[in-house]
């Protein structure tokens, strides 16, 4: 691959930042740079998504859910879509390509790091630091909270203090139930913080309790970034091209990106030139995409003389624990993955037996068609005279505990190109090369044994545990690390790459290490910060 795209490609205009991906950080980078009034293209690989069309303005929304609406882009196969080849990982890579990004099916579960993920090395010995802190990142975190419409309780004991803008989500029966467990432990919990809106917010309608927030959000309730960030920037005057997807970033002979070569909505090979240029197509497309940008002056892949370049992937293991109660719990009822939380394991407890730790996720109950499939896939649901009364048992009546890892950074786990499999326009699809270390599965299993005691404090009745989930590979982190040491990261403290100066990186991918929370609120807190330190430094940017 050269450094030039092929001569029949037409170019555009040139811009003055050229943004790839409108998820998450997209948008919210998207959105701070817009005050510059800078001229702003945004090229996403997917387009607009239409709330009516949603599974869950139909009966078949859940059947709907494992096919068309699948997370896993490899079952799902819609056109804005690429093959992802997950052969050689207990887990798969499950995201979505659209504007909104992976917001539009994630659960909207929104913790942030905490202060000692940033620290991992000089507090617990693995990993490595960030070259930022916590204290760095807090303002972000808090307006970002006010962008997204963030639903949570003041006070909670496992973070510094931080004021949601809304109420948080009610518990419901399920988290009711786990919050008696949870204090008969003497076990900390506290209800999550959610960017879900539970009152009218910004032009948004309060959310209704259903529950398939995974499947997007027909109401428009639940935060992805088409409805909040989005809608700001466009009247920013920030430009977004749907339906355009990235081939290669493109260089001269002093190392600077020139722009990109991209396919637009007709399939046809295009040119955007750029003075800045900004990735964000998450820990999986970033690292593909620079792997892809081959050229004389970087023959290994874009940015990646440091060889970094999609290594240390951290997909976060997820075990879950599913308990059935006796009763009618309608623990169904609400947003599916934020009852609450409890982070009593999540920092370094050496007598454990690993490093770090990990968050338990309290999760309500599957619909009726989705319970009748997860029975079945487990020879738990009997054809015949007992298959309705035994559907009846388990419907509404099942909590879950979901158990979220931290995943240590190995060089070893790691994007690759796919030397066969290709996408629609024959671009290589990247190939993930990912096992669970040693000091992961300790904690798995540790994280598993916890939810059961919690289940049996409840007072479930059975239980039943499955880890590592292989549909969990939502968070998508660190292959092209942030650091201060071009030898052993690929951007600097503000999302700059060390090797092309006017490229930027504010995906997860710049992660340096994973916590054991969900990763969007501190995606987009990042990526507010790189945008902060852009605007503060644009007479000086390529310095």
């Amino acid at each position: 691959m050269s450094s030039q795209p092929a001569s029949s490609g037409a170019s555009d205009p040139v811009v003055d930042v050229l943004i790839v991906g409108a998820g998450a950080a997209g948008a919210a980078v998207a959105w701070s740079l817009a005050e510059s009034r800078m001229r702003i293209v945004c090229l996403e690989q997917g387009g607009w998504m239409r709330p009516d069309e949603y599974p869950s303005t139909r009966r078949d929304w859940e059947q709907l859910a494992v096919r068309e609406y699948s997370p896993n882009p490899n079952i799902r196969q819609r056109p804005e879509d690429y093959p992802i080849d997950d052969s050689d990982s207990p887990i798969s890579v499950v995201n979505f390509n659209g504007v909104g990004g992976s917001t539009v099916m994630y659960a909207a579960h929104f913790p942030r790091l905490h202060p000692s993920d940033f620290r991992t090395r000089t507090l617990d010995g693995v990993g490595e630091d960030w070259p930022i802190d916590y204290a760095t990142l807090e303002p972000f975190f808090a307006l970002n909270d006010r962008m997204m419409g963030v639903a949570g309780l003041a006070g909670d004991p496992a973070y510094p203090a931080h004021e949601p803008p809304l109420p948080p989500v009610p518990m419901g029966s399920a988290g009711q139930t786990m919050a008696a467990a949870f204090n008969a432990l003497g076990w900390h919990w506290w209800p999550s913080d959610t960017a879900i809106a539970t009152r009218d917010y910004e032009g948004r309608a309060a959310c209704a309790n259903l529950g398939p927030c995974m499947t997007g959000c027909a109401k428009g309730a639940k935060s992805s970034t088409d409805v909040t960030y989005w809608p700001v920037a466009l009247r920013a005057g920030v430009e977004l091209r749907t339906h355009c997807r990235v081939r290669e970033v493109l260089v001269d002979d002093n190392d600077m990106a020139t722009g990109v070569a991209y396919f637009d909505e007709h399939g046809d090979l295009r040119v955007q030139r750029a003075h800045v240029v900004i990735l964000a197509c998450n820990g999986v497309g970033t690292a593909r995409l620079l792997l892809n940008s081959k050229s004389a002056r970087f023959p290994e892949g874009l940015a990646n003389r440091s060889g970094l370049v999609g290594k240390n992937l951290m997909l976060h293991p997820w075990g879950m624990v599913r308990g059935v109660f006796a009763g009618d719990l309608k623990a169904h009822l609400g947003p599916s993955s934020c009852a609450l939380w409890s982070q009593q394991f999540y920092e370094t407890d050496a007598s454990r037996g690993f490093a770090r730790g990990y968050n338990l996720q309290v999760t309500r109950s599957h619909g009726p068609v989705s319970t009748a499939r997860y029975l079945l896939g487990h020879g738990a649901l009997p054809w015949g005279a007992d298959h309705h009364l035994e559907l009846r048992r388990h419907f509404g009546n099942m909590i879950g505990i979901g158990v979220c890892c931290e995943d240590l950074p190995e060089e070893c786990n790691r994007v690759t190109l796919d030397p066969t499999l290709t996408d629609s326009h024959g671009i290589p699809a990247p190939k993930i090369t990912y096992r669970l270390g040693e000091n992961s599965r300790r904690m798995l299993e540790h994280g598993v044994q916890s939810a059961v005691q919690a289940l049996q404090a409840a007072g479930a009745t059975s239980w039943r545990a499955e880890a590592p989930l292989r549909q969990t590979g939502w968070h998508l982190l660190g292959t092209a690390r942030m650091g201060r040491d071009p030898e052993r990261s690929v951007v600097n403290e503000w999302g700059r790459c060390h090797d092309v100066k006017n490229l930027f990186i504010v995906d997860g991918s710049v992660f340096v290490t994973g916590g054991g929370v969900n990763p969007t609120s501190t995606i987009q807190a990042v990526a507010l910060h790189v945008a902060d330190e852009m605007k503060k430094r644009l007479a000086d940017l390529f310095d």
